[in-house]
């Protein structure tokens, strides 16, 4: 074996090794999660009044949901005059005229509620909420975002906790309105439950920093002046916050058993798009306040878990040099008789892929599912995780780079349980030359496959497939977007924006 084939072997070993060291990490969250899971929060003690309350609704071109939101967000059951709503509306379509139409119907009811227009994007949502907070009247500051359908009593359920002079944020767990639409949308919910169920749950309870989502939470709003305000320069406006406040002494609450109900993107480029920007902005803000914590005076386990929340997406580069890898590796080993050494490849494939299991079947337990129930969805959930890796790697490598991008917005259509609404093109998500990359993994891996079917080196064909698979579904799923509908929902046709203002009127 020549030393280019030994340093390519080192090489691959090392990419797998750092992959099981993140992959083992969801053991520590399960295992967290199971230690904590009984330490339930509890208001500290009782508000001498109820505080006024500002609701922030952040939209940009939510011509589909705007209504549902402002609707539902006038149904929460709090004092009126305590109670503020802020449409905050960046739209340059038809979005604006519906919303004016809804606010004022609702003003009109009584509701205490404004729209607010800006004629540009500064700043994006980070700057709409800032924006908004200039004019705000109440102490306290919840955020929903437009695909949101909080329930009635929201405040009633999160306030009390504000008790605790010490508590600046209450976060509670997203539902998801159209879990039920498509493969997809349960792989989603799943990956959802996951983060919220087992993560935010373990980090929370366990004494570790956890980030508030960007909305269904409600901020103390000196709490968010405190740690230095709504900041733009990362695309996690959120989790930026989240980490000043929390490294400023401040707490935070999470409450997994209020759920807040919303919707996740129906088709695969909505869905990478979102992706994109979790991942790239989750880089800029390790990368703007990792040194600060972990140089700070914090305890270990609190720095080792912000270290691991905040760079967990560095693994999607080194899961594209991982495909990119294996099946080179094992055509050297073949032909040098050492094929059987892909068993060495086991435990950290075994470390990586278990640990996704055990962590999705913990999520799916907790979600009340039993034998089959919990299992039926992990080929797809790993396959898929393989097949964004390309995605993700590049929000990755622009944000090491310091590419900066504009704010895309996830594209919401109104989509509950299985039904289908036909929507503008400009409401879905925007086609790349991505997928033809992926595709063309997907035949690499074809071409693995049958060179691993033909040489019987038997141990490798199930990862195989799963990375065959991934990069193919994600693919093709990015070229045919808008051709696909559940085989037993049929479509239903959207009022067009003039009836649905009409109506608001």
């Amino acid at each position: 074996m020549t030393t280019v084939e030994i340093i390519f072997l080192g090489v691959y070993f090392a990419v797998l090794c750092v992959l099981a060291v993140y992959g083992s990490h969801r053991y520590r969250m399960a295992y967290l999660y199971y230690r904590h899971k009984f330490k339930l929060p509890t208001p500290k003690g009782v508000l001498p009044s109820l505080p006024r309350v500002t609701i922030q609704l952040p939209i940009f071109n939510e011509m589909y949901v705007v209504e549902r939101l402002v609707d539902a967000v006038c149904r929460i059951d709090y004092p009126r005059d305590l109670l503020e709503v802020q449409v905050l509306d960046d739209s340059t379509d038809e979005t604006c005229g519906i919303a004016r139409a809804c606010v004022e119907r609702h003003r009109q009811k009584g509701i205490d509620i404004v729209y607010i227009h800006r004629q540009n994007r500064q700043g994006f949502k980070a700057g709409a909420l800032e924006n908004g907070l200039k004019l705000a009247k109440g102490e306290f500051v919840a955020v929903f975002d437009a695909d949101f359908v909080p329930s009635p009593d929201f405040l009633q359920r999160t306030v009390p906790f504000f008790s605790d002079a010490k508590v600046g944020m209450v976060q509670v767990r997203w539902g998801h309105l159209n879990r039920e639409f498509s493969i997809l949308t349960q792989a989603q919910s799943i990956f959802l439950d996951g983060h919220f169920i087992i993560e935010h749950t373990a980090r929370n309870r366990s004494g570790c920093f956890f980030n508030f989502n960007g909305t269904a939470g409600i901020w103390r709003r000196n709490t968010i002046s405190d740690a230095g305000g709504w900041q733009h320069d990362t695309l996690t406006e959120d989790l930026d916050l989240s980490y000043r406040a929390q490294l400023k002494g401040w707490q935070f609450i999470f409450l997994p058993e209020v759920i807040s109900p919303a919707e996740v993107p129906v088709d695969m480029n909505a869905f990478k798009s979102q992706q994109h920007r979790w991942a790239k902005g989750s880089i800029q803000t390790a990368k703007k306040l990792l040194p600060t914590i972990l140089k700070s005076d914090l305890p270990f386990a609190v720095k080792r878990e912000a270290f691991f929340h905040l760079t967990n997406n560095m693994a999607y580069l080194l899961m594209v040099l991982l495909s990119v890898l294996m099946p080179l590796s094992m055509v050297v080993r073949f032909h040098h008789g050492l094929y059987g050494t892909l068993f060495l490849d086991l435990p950290f494939f075994i470390t990586a892929t278990a640990s996704v299991c055990v962590f999705y079947v913990a999520t799916q337990r907790e979600q009340g599912l039993s034998g089959w129930g919990r299992v039926k969805y992990l080929p797809f959930l790993m396959s898929l995780g393989i097949g964004l890796a390309i995605n993700n790697a590049k929000a990755v490598l622009e944000a090491l780079l310091n590419q900066q991008s504009g704010f895309a917005r996830t594209p919401k259509t109104g989509s509950e349980g299985k039904s289908v609404k036909h929507v503008k093109k400009s409401y879905l998500g925007t086609k790349t030359l991505m997928p033809m990359i992926e595709l063309l993994f997907a035949l690499y891996f074809t071409g693995a496959l049958w060179f691993a079917i033909d040489a019987r080196i038997y141990t490798s064909v199930p990862f195989i497939v799963l990375f065959q698979a991934g990069f193919l579904y994600v693919g093709l799923s990015s070229l045919l977007q808008g051709r696909l509908k559940p085989a037993d929902a049929p479509a239903q046709e959207l009022k067009s924006p003039e009836e649905g203002a009409h109506r608001a009127a």
